[in-house]
């Protein structure tokens, strides 16, 4: 095997527990101060001043490890974060926020990453990686009796699975009901799913700010045949065997509770409870579920890396198989459900690159168990994985979507089919030139349409087409579409002239 570059890197050692209490004490109060400015309210103002107790939480967090001048130069570009924020809070003041609170805590308490591509890496590490140290952190708090130690292997598995039945809620209303008939009345009013899930997300992203825990450079041994290492948020002892054998029995309970509803009320169509619609069961499952497959596939991945123990173990092994498979069958569900959806409301690109990315989902969670069986790595994973992107992607390339969507949703109409809704001619119209020979059946289906705006709006993307065969913006496609129009054109002259 080859050896290590003597510039590989590790973790520093983990804090004494008095301190990480602590620690663990402000994050709860930052996670408080966030469910007073944030949950359930218009978010402004509220996140700069949230933005601003992290920083100051920070600071006293990790005074010792603090460089005076290095700590002026965070604070200003903290405050430099703080105005785009101030002046209007939206995706790119936010992101720019993050930066700012990222980079500061960077410059103030990791002196040692003086390159470009460190500190890259460092803030990578802080921004993906950072938040999933929060429960293996809080677990040193803990005295690692046999006792706390039996809490500890159960708190991954319970958290996970609490994190499963909240998408399984969103997804199926008929969980959504149990989960609710779970919660006493009083409790529920200020206790829900949703923000138990708030104050979950809050501890994670505060966390990395109020626990740095930079990776140090050292020389490395050689190298043997070992395991592929965990990421660097995740601890071996909180992803033990143990743990990832009570989580794979929790989540395929769960999991099997969400396909025998399926198979009842989307594969059966068996009456669904009352108030509840075979539109709305379909239409609110098909994205939750997605994110709980993949959810799961990163689950696999860590749990079980190439040559780590998991892998390894005969009762593992089978019960990830399990697993996959019951992902694969709500992959399958969630693409009938936007089938069924598609059935009522129509074609638009948003539900074709569902269609697309969930069967990509499918075909990953195949190939996590093709690289188990076979024994690969996570590199021969991804490369896989890049294939059929790659091959989904140019083939995508090659199709006419907007000729596709126009045709289908015309066809599919109420007018043509005597099913589903009505011809959104304004939607067919967005389209483009490409959506002109349906435009056209369209027109002929609703003769009553043909008058005022809609001619004048047709004749523009006549306009726009005739423009796309100039010689700088000539295609194939707008070239075919062309011949299709002129025969179209022929045509009706030719049934003018007999009439």
């Amino acid at each position: 095997m080859t050896s290590l570059a003597s510039t590989s890197t590790t973790d520093i050692p983990p804090i004494r527990p008095s301190a990480l209490s602590a620690k663990l004490a402000m994050a709860l109060l930052l996670a408080a101060l966030g469910d007073f400015l944030l949950y359930g309210r218009r978010i402004g103002m509220s996140l700069v001043i949230l933005a601003v107790a992290i920083a100051c939480a920070s600071l006293l967090a990790n005074r010792a490890a603090l460089d005076f001048r290095r700590a002026v130069t965070g604070g200003a570009i903290v405050a430099l974060g703080l105005v785009p924020a101030i002046e209007e809070l939206n995706t790119l003041s936010l992101l720019i926020l993050v930066a700012a609170l990222a980079i500061a805590l960077l410059l103030a308490t990791n002196p040692e990453t003086t390159g470009l591509a460190e500190r890259a890496r460092a803030l990578r590490n802080l921004v993906l990686f950072g938040p999933f140290r929060f429960f293996p952190d809080a677990l040193q708090v803990c005295n690692m009796s046999a006792f706390t130690r039996g809490i500890a292997l159960w708190l991954m598995p319970a958290v996970l699975s609490t994190v499963f039945v909240a998408l399984f809620a969103a997804a199926n209303p008929v969980i959504e009901q149990w989960v609710s008939l779970l919660n006493p009345k009083i409790i529920f009013e200020y206790v829900s799913v949703w923000r138990v899930l708030f104050w979950i997300l809050m501890l994670a992203l505060v966390w990395p700010f109020i626990h740095v825990r930079w990776r140090r450079k050292k020389v490395a041994a050689a190298e043997t045949d070992v395991a592929e290492p965990l990421p660097p948020f995740v601890s071996p002892e909180f992803l033990g065997p143990s743990t990832i054998l009570r989580s794979l029995i929790l989540f395929n309970l769960l999991f099997a509770a969400q396909s025998i509803l399926d198979a009842i009320y989307l594969w059966g169509h068996v009456a669904l409870p009352e108030n509840l619609t075979y539109a709305s069961y379909a239409h609110r499952g098909a994205y939750p579920l997605i994110a709980t497959a993949l959810l799961a596939a990163a689950f696999v991945l860590v749990a079980m890396r190439p040559g780590g123990p998991a892998e390894k173990s005969k009762v593992i092994r089978p019960l990830v198989y399990l697993w996959v498979g019951q992902n694969v069958l709500l992959v399958a569900s969630s693409i009938l459900r936007l089938d069924l959806y598609v059935d009522i409301y129509m074609l638009t690109y948003w539900r074709i690159a569902a269609f697309i990315w969930m069967g990509l989902v499918a075909l990953g969670l195949v190939l996590i168990v093709t690289r188990i069986a076979l024994n690969r790595s996570n590199q021969w994973l991804i490369g896989a994985n890049l294939i059929a992107l790659t091959i989904v992607l140019y083939g995508c390339s090659l199709v006419n979507f907007d000729a596709f969507i126009a045709d289908y949703n015309v066809t599919h109409s109420r007018e043509a089919s005597g099913n589903g809704v009505q011809i959104d001619i304004d939607y067919l119209l967005t389209l483009g030139p490409q959506a002109l020979p349906a435009i056209d059946r369209a027109i002929a289906l609703r003769p009553g349409a043909s008058e005022g705006c809609l001619v004048s709006q047709r004749d523009r993307l006549v306009e726009q087409q005739r423009q796309d065969l100039a010689w700088r913006s000539w295609s194939f496609r707008s070239w075919r579409l062309q011949r299709r129009l002129d025969a179209q054109a022929e045509t009706r002259s030719g049934s003018r002239l007999a009439g």
